[in-house]
């Protein structure tokens, strides 16, 4: 996993969130903050933090619902990359 994921995750998302922090099992999705614009800007800053493109079968909401889900996201790709 990228250093410290869990805050840089927050630290970017809650610039967009009003009222602060996200909870890590916070449905960003349901909280009517998203759009398909930030979904985009959530791919491109792991991508980015990664040095790495997200496969396009990792390309789903569920894997950037949550804190959580980006964290067990990012720990998947980085064994991938452990391991080629």
């Amino acid at each position: 996993m990228f250093s410290d994921a869990r805050t840089e995750l927050h630290d970017f998302t809650a610039t967009r969130f009003p009222g602060g922090q996200l909870r890590d099992d916070q449905d960003i999705f349901n909280s009517g903050y998203v759009n398909s614009l930030f979904a985009m800007e959530l791919v491109m800053f792991i991508e980015q933090r990664l040095d790495s493109r997200i496969p396009n079968d990792e390309l789903r909401l569920d894997n950037f619902r949550t804190v959580e889900a980006m964290l067990a996201l990012v720990d998947r790709l980085t064994a991938r990359t452990e391991v080629a």
